[in-house]
C-alpha cells in the first residue's frame, strides 16, 4: 500500500467499527459523512460496538472529506461530535492487518482498508461495482515507518518560556513550521493541553506553556500535572521532551524565578519522572554583541580577538546561567545556547542533537525497565525526534539507518519478504521509508509520486550502465563537496530557465525493474545504489529547500545537482568495489548493511558545511513550479 496519497493513488475502505467497550459515554448512534453524500448510519452489532461494511469498498481520493459524526445523549439532550480523518495519515499509518486505528478520548475507531490502487483501477471499481485489488500478488509490502507512525505518529514536546523569550522563532526554525503556531496566543497566554499542529510538519506536535512568572505559582502545578498525566497515557500521547527557555540575562541579572527553581528541583528529585528537560538559553547572538562592545576596539589579530570573545562569553554564561542552573538541577542538566540569527544556525543543530540524545537515553532507560513491546515503542521516540526536526540532515540519515535496520536493510541479499516480488515493488517500500524519514513539507506528495520513483530507478540504471568505475580512484568528499554543490546549484538554478534533469521523469522503467527479485550480484548492487542515491539526493534537497513547500522544480534541482557532482559516480565506485570482494552472497547481509551505512555517513554534510553552502548559493526561486 502506498505511503501517502497523491493524484494517482486512492484509499479503499472496506469497513469502519467503533469500539465503545471502554467508554462511559451514552452513544446513541454514529454516521459516516463522505464529502457531500448522504450520511451512512452505522449499525449496532453489540451493546458496545457500531459497525458499517462498504460493499463494494468506498474509494477516497486525495482531498476527499471523511468524517465520523457521533451522537451522544447527555442530560436528556442529544449532542454530536465530529471525528475527522486525515487521509494521508491513514495511508501512512495502517498496521499489518490493513487496519487504521484512531484512538479517541472516549472510544477507539478501526477502519478496515483494502489497499491503494491506481486512478484507472479506481474508475473501473466505481463503474463496475467491483472491489479494487492490490496491484501486486499477495499482501502489500508494509513500510516500516507505517508501524512507527501508527504507534508514535508525532514527536511531542512541551516548550516553557515567558513571552518575548523567542519561542516562536525557535520552534519555527527547528521544526520548519510557521511562527504563528505559538504566536497566535495573546502575549503571556498559553494553553498547555492544546495540541499545536502545523500542516507544514505533521510529524510534530507542540504544547506551549508560559514561564513561571512571579505571582503565578499556579502554573508550576499546571506543568507538573501535565507531565504526570502524559506519563500515564498510551505511547502516541506521551511527552518526549521539554524545552525550558530563558533569555540569557545581562551581567548581574537573575536567570531563575522562584517557580523555575522549584521546577528544576522537582526534576532533580525525580518527581517529574524521566522525561528529558533541556534548558534552552536564547538570544546568544545578543550576548556576543554585548561582550564585543565591552571589549571595544582591539589591536589583536582576528583569531586572537575571536578567542578572547569566546573566553569572555563562556565566563559570563557560567556566572549568569550555568552556575545557577547546576545549583538547582544538578551538574548534569542538559543545556544549549541558541540564536535564530542565520549566522548562528549551528546552535539550533546543537540543540537538536542534545534533544535527540536525551530522548534516546530516556528511551533506553525506559526500555530497560519494561517489557519488550514497550522497549520497541520507546526506541521509536528517538527516531521520531529526528524525523520531526528540520535543521540536521545527519539525524535524518541516522534515523533512516535505524528504520532500515529494523527490517529491510538487514536482509537485502536474503530477504524472504522480497521473494516472488518484482524489483519495483521492493524498491517501492525502500523508497517510502526513506522519504518518510526526511519528512519534507510536500503537500502534493511529489516525492511519493510515480514520476519521482521512476526517476530514481532510472538513475540507478543510467549510472550502472556507464563506464566501470575505477576502484583505485582517489575519491573527493567531505569539505571539498561543499564548494562543488554550491557551484552546481548556482549554475543550474537560473532565474527563469527550466531545470533539465539528465534522467527524464515518467520515462519507461529499466527492464530489470519488472524482473522478479532473486539473489544475485546485480540485484544487490541495485538495492545498495537506490538506497544511497535516494538518501544523498534528499540531503541535497534538504539544503536547497530550507523547509519551504516542495515543488517539482526544487526536486529537479536537487537531482540535477547530485548527478552533476562527483558523488553519484563515487558511490558506484564504492558499491562495485565492495561487490567484487563478495564471494558468498548468502552470508553478506550484515556486511552489506554496514557498507551502506559507511558510504552514507561518508557523504553526510554537517551543520557548518550547510551554512557554508547556503552562504555561497544565491537566492533561488523554488516556489515557481514546472512540469517534471
Amino acid at each position: 500500500m502506498a505511503n501517502a496519497l497523491h493524484a494517482s493513488t486512492a484509499l479503499c475502505i472496506h469497513g469502519i467499527t467503533v469500539d465503545l467497550s471502554k467508554s462511559k459515554t451514552n452513544v446513541k448512534s454514529a454516521e459516516v459523512r463522505i464529502n457531500k453524500h448522504s450520511p451512512i448510519e452505522l449499525e449496532r452489532e453489540a451493546k458496545k460496538s457500531l459497525r458499517w461494511t462498504f460493499s463494494p469498498p468506498m474509494v477516497l481520493l486525495s482531498g476527499d472529506s471523511f468524517v465520523l459524526r457521533m451522537h451522544y445523549k447527555k442530560h436528556f439532550r442529544t449532542k454530536h461530535e465530529d471525528v475527522a480523518f486525515n487521509l494521508d495519515d491513514m495511508s501512512r499509518g495502517y498496521n499489518a492487518r490493513q487496519e487504521y486505528i484512531k484512538l479517541h478520548e472516549k472510544f477507539s475507531i478501526v477502519v478496515d482498508l483494502v489497499g491503494n490502487t491506481s486512478t484507472d483501477q479506481v474508475e473501473h471499481s466505481v463503474t463496475s461495482g467491483q472491489s479494487s485489488e492490490p496491484t501486486t500478488s499477495g499482501q502489500s509490502l508494509e513500510p516500516t515507518t507505517s508501524g512507527i507512525f501508527q504507534r508514535c505518529p508525532r514527536f511531542r514536546i512541551l516548550v516553557i518560556g515567558k513571552s518575548g523569550v523567542g519561542k516562536s522563532s525557535l520552534i519555527s526554525q527547528a521544526f520548519g513550521v510557521e511562527k504563528e503556531i505559538v504566536a497566535h496566543n495573546k502575549p503571556g497566554e498559553a494553553h498547555i493541553d492544546k495540541e499545536l499542529i502545523s500542516s507544514r510538519n505533521e510529524r510534530f506536535v507542540l504544547h506551549d506553556s508560559k514561564g513561571f512568572e512571579p505571582g503565578e505559582e499556579d502554573n508550576l502545578e499546571i506543568v507538573r500535572d501535565f507531565i504526570d498525566r502524559r506519563r500515564k497515557m498510551s505511547s502516541e500521547h506521551q511527552l518526549h521532551a521539554v524545552w525550558l527557555c530563558f533569555e540569557i540575562p545581562r551581567a548581574g541579572g537573575r536567570l531563575l524565578e522562584t517557580g523555575t527553581e522549584e521546577f528544576l528541583k522537582s526534576k532533580n528529585s525525580g518527581s517529574l519522572g524521566n522525561v528529558p528537560v533541556i534548558v534552552v538559553l536564547t538570544k546568544y547572538d545578543m550576548l556576543i554583541e554585548r561582550i564585543q562592545r565591552a571589549l571595544g576596539g582591539s589591536s589583536l589579530s582576528d583569531e586572537a580577538y575571536e578567542e578572547l570573545t569566546k573566553k569572555n562569553v563562556e565566563a559570563e554564561l557560567q556566572d549568569t546561567c550555568i552556575g545557577p542552573l547546576e545549583r538547582f538541577a544538578g551538574a548534569n542538566i542538559p543545556h544549549a545556547t541558541v540564536s535564530t540569527d542565520e549566522d548562528y544556525e549551528g546552535t539550533l543543530t546543537h540543540l537538536i542533537q542534545i534533544t535527540e540524545k536525551c530522548v534516546s537515553q530516556h528511551s533506553a532507560s525506559e526500555a530497560s525497565a519494561t517489557a519488550s513491546i514497550a522497549q520497541h515503542f520507546a526506541s521509536e521516540a528517538a527516531v521520531m525526534t529526528s524525523i520531526a526536526q528540520r535543521v540536521h540532515p545527519g539525524l535524518k540519515i541516522k534515523a533512516s539507518i535505524e528504520v532500515g535496520k529494523k527490517r529491510y536493510w538487514k536482509a537485502l541479499t536474503s530477504c524472504p519478504t522480497f521473494k516472488n516480488r518484482k524489483m519495483w515493488d521492493c524498491l517501492h517500500v525502500l523508497h517510502t521509508d526513506i522519504v518518510n524519514v526526511w519528512n519534507f513539507h510536500d503537500p502534493h506528495h511529489y516525492l511519493h509520486s510515480q514520476e519521482f520513483r521512476a526517476m530514481m530507478t532510472n538513475i540507478v540504471d543510467k549510472i550502472e550502465v556507464g563506464p566501470t568505475a575505477n576502484p583505485k580512484k582517489t575519491l573527493a568528499f567531505g569539505l571539498s563537496m561543499v564548494g562543488t554543490i554550491a557551484g552546481i546549484v548556482s549554475a543550474l538554478a537560473g532565474p527563469a530557465a527550466p531545470i533539465v534533469v539528465p534522467i527524464a521523469a515518467g520515462a519507461v522503467l529499466a527492464k530489470w525493474a519488472y524482473d522478479v527479485y532473486q539473489l544475485s550480484h546485480p540485484a544487490l548492487q541495485r538495492f545498495m545504489a537506490y538506497i544511497i542515491h535516494l538518501t544523498l539526493v534528499l540531503q541535497t534537497l534538504f539544503i536547497v529547500s530550507e523547509s519551504q513547500e516542495l515543488t517539482r522544480r526544487a526536486i529537479k534541482l536537487a537531482v540535477a545537482s547530485y548527478l552533476a557532482s562527483s558523488m553519484s559516480e563515487e558511490v558506484l565506485t564504492w558499491i562495485q568495489d565492495y561487490d567484487r570482494q563478495l564471494t558468498v552472497l548468502e552470508r553478506a547481509d550484515r556486511d552489506t548493511m554496514n557498507k551502506i551505512i559507511e558510504v552514507m555517513q561518508m557523504y553526510e554534510i554537517n551543520a557548518a558545511q550547510i551554512s557554508e553552502i547556503r552562504a555561497k548559493v544565491p537566492p533561488v526561486d523554488l516556489l515557481s513550479d514546472e512540469p517534471w
